[in-house]
């Protein structure tokens, strides 16, 4: 996901657990930072990526503050499905033959 971009819709971070939304706010921190730095020292080539940056991050700051009051719904976990190797199938088929007769 770029920082910065229309990609960064409040849609799409509604998918994002809590621990990335901490991730993301960190990582536009510290885009910002350096863009910052570039700019005081004449290598900025973009302005407009600060006020995008800046909007990335406040959107972030809404978004899990909404969490903590409850007006926006954290999503729930998602369980991961192991694959079960071929093997494991024809264990629990025969086992389950045997408690069937």
């Amino acid at each position: 996901m770029a920082i910065g971009t229309k990609e960064l819709a409040t849609t799409e971070l509604d998918t994002f657990e809590d621990q990335r939304l901490v991730e993301e706010l960190r990582k536009a921190k510290e885009e910002l930072f350096n863009l910052r730095f570039q700019s005081a020292t004449g290598q900025l080539e973009s302005h407009g990526r600060i006020r995008a940056v800046k909007r990335d991050i406040a959107r972030l700051y809404t978004v899990i503050r909404e969490r903590e009051l409850g007006i926006r719904a954290t999503p729930a976990p998602v369980e991961k499905k192991a694959k079960k190797s071929k093997a494991k199938k024809a264990d629990e088929a025969a086992v389950a033959e045997g408690e069937a007769e």
